[in-house]
């Protein structure tokens, strides 16, 4: 794993400024530059995180994805007309 510290070697990212103007110059900048990764490693160099507190958030987050999963497998299919809240099923308490 490369140190922090050490420079990244990357190769430059170029917006052509034509006749749309700077506004749109700026979001293709911006877009090419999510899409590289480069606004996410700047976020994660920002601040020092500790190995046994990188390694405690990887488990946190492992386990949230794990819990997602889980709740999205076990949802029933949407649609139709359910008997849950607003789902138009039953008599609406009325006999």
């Amino acid at each position: 794993m490369a140190n922090p510290t050490d420079p990244v070697q990357c190769k430059p990212l170029e917006v052509q400024v034509g006749d749309k103007g700077i506004e749109r110059a700026i979001k293709h900048l911006k877009r090419k530059m999510a899409a590289e990764g480069i606004l996410r490693e700047l976020k994660r160099r920002r601040h020092y995180m500790k190995p046994s507190i990188k390694r405690r958030k990887k488990m946190s987050e492992a386990a949230r994805r794990r819990r997602k999963r889980l709740r999205t497998d076990d949802m029933p299919p949407r649609g139709g007309a359910g008997g849950g809240p607003g789902g138009g099923g039953g008599n609406g308490g009325m006999l």
